[in-house]
């Protein structure tokens, strides 16, 4: 296994209100027309899957398979070109705000690792600028 981090991003939002939207995949139609369109392609998504095509790597589907109350929400793949698990871990920074990185674990060859590297971990640091922007709007405007 790989291990791919992304940047320790700082969230505007206390630890459980990251959590609450992290842990519940349906909160991503508020994000949906911010997607890079020519990236991500035929997104769908439950409160525990998401699916997208994720060009160039095809379709990939990710299913929660662990929550971990105000700490850390665990997805699997159920379908991609590689086995993988993804982690979003959240700590408390202060009252109102939490830090979080993502981490991917992935079956990739020592051949492959170093040309999917960089793509992955700026798909990982995306997904944590999103997160930390305050973009996703909490719910009651938070």
């Amino acid at each position: 296994m790989s291990k791919f981090e992304s940047k320790v991003f700082q969230v505007p939002f206390s630890q459980s209100k990251v959590y609450e939207m992290v842990s519940n995949l349906e909160n991503i139609e508020r994000v949906r027309d911010r997607l890079p369109e020519d990236k991500v392609k035929n997104l769908s998504f439950t409160a525990d899957s998401i699916t997208i095509d994720a060009a160039p790597v095809g379709p990939i589907t990710l299913n929660i398979v662990e929550r971990t109350p105000d700490k850390c929400v665990k997805f699997q793949s159920v379908q991609s070109p590689v086995p993988l698990t993804l982690w979003i871990q959240m700590v408390p920074a202060d009252e109102s705000s939490a830090k979080l990185r993502l981490t991917v674990d992935a079956e990739v060859s020592a051949f492959l690792r170093p040309m999917i590297k960089g793509p992955l971990e700026d798909a990982l640091n995306k997904i944590g600028e999103t997160l930390s922007n305050g973009q996703l709007k909490m719910d009651n405007g938070q």
